[in-house]
């Protein structure tokens, strides 16, 4: 891979141009663990839900790949065809799935915390693809095994503990909400622990899913393609669950505004712009240096829901939880780059 500092956009350098990109997708990102909540709230059902999610996409997509990738495209082989498959199957199917079943259980700053496990998982599935490398020799090496027990320990924690609750809106904001904003309350009745094991296999779908693109795009550079067969595929699997599960025609009507709306934020900015993003930062910086990036949204969605959303965080997720330092850089550099993983503890005050 070329130094991505050798390329500039309008004087920009692509380093740049990465970090920025990422910073971008995790606010997406960050708004979509929202959306979803309310989508639940109001009665979307888990498997409509993805499909409309990922046609939306579909159709932002194609014209982008067709028109911009027609010298670039190789030929649609059975073998890219298997992969093309496999990559919706653990990247669309199993991740989205899962995510929506922890979501169901669990809260968004819940899910979006778990989430910061998704770092070590990629970091430790590229190492063990030869993606990544790590010398145990160098401060580098040392600073990525230390963030990735960091990351997996902090995980652990908060999904093992849940302590009382210390952050969340005042009783006038609840009060004064909470007959505008009903529809986004959490829903009574949740299973925390199978929602943690939903969640859990949803990180290891979406570590995977980061990780296998990148030797799919060494043999397959159209970016956008690969992105859109992967949506392709992802809608037929869907819909196959679909046909099994979802049979009420009612449960794919739209009932009101809020409905559409979640749905088109969910295909246009958490799917169809975001996993354009996200391909091209992993075709650039490589599949852990988009991964690092992940722990942002924590501290988005948990902002985002003490002001908007009236649910309240348990102590697990101030006193353990991380805000992680990242200070990633794509491979190139010799420097910590994106090896290094700093983990800083919050205190129990926040």
């Amino acid at each position: 891979m070329a130094d991505v500092d050798a390329k500039k956009v309008c004087g920009v350098p692509e380093r740049v141009q990465l970090h920025v990109a990422m910073l971008a997708l995790q606010f997406g990102y960050a708004g979509f663990h929202v959306v979803s909540r309310a989508a639940l709230n109001m009665g979307i059902s888990k498997v409509v839900f993805p499909v409309y999610r990922n046609i939306i996409a579909l159709i932002l997509l194609v014209p982008f790949a067709y028109f911009l990738e027609k010298k670039d495209r190789p030929a649609l082989t059975p073998s890219f065809v298997v992969q093309f498959f496999l990559l919706a199957l653990c990247g669309i199917t199993a991740n989205q799935g899962f995510y929506l079943l922890g979501l169901d259980n669990t809260s968004p700053t819940f899910a979006s915390a778990i989430q910061n496990s998704v770092p070590a998982i990629t970091f430790l599935m590229a190492a063990i693809l030869r993606i990544e490398k790590v010398r145990i020799d160098r401060r580098d090496g040392i600073a990525k095994l230390m963030g990735t027990l960091a990351c997996v320990g902090g995980a652990t924690i908060i999904t093992l503990y849940k302590g009382p609750t210390i952050f969340g809106p005042s009783r006038a904001l609840n009060d004064a909400s909470q007959s505008t904003m009903l529809w986004l309350r959490d829903a009574k009745g949740k299973n925390w622990t199978l929602g943690c094991l939903y969640l859990i296999g949803h990180c290891l779908s979406w570590s995977g899913w980061l990780v296998l693109q990148a030797p799919v795009l060494k043999k397959y550079p159209a970016r956008l393609s690969v992105t859109s067969y992967t949506c392709f595929f992802g809608v037929i699997q869907f819909l196959v669950i679909a046909a099994f599960i979802e049979r009420d025609a009612e449960a794919w009507m739209f009932h009101s505004g809020s409905e559409l709306f979640t749905i088109l934020y969910a295909g246009f900015v958490a799917s169809g712009i975001a996993f354009a993003v996200q391909i091209w930062c992993i075709d650039r910086g490589g599949p852990v240096f988009v991964a690092v990036y992940q722990p942002v949204q924590t501290l988005v969605v948990a902002i985002m829901a003490s002001i908007h959303i009236p649910w309240r965080e348990a102590s697990s997720s101030k006193r353990v939880a991380r805000l992680h330092l990242c200070i990633p850089h794509p491979p190139g550099r010799k420097r910590l780059g994106c090896s290094y993983l700093a983990v800083v503890l919050l205190p129990s005050r926040f």
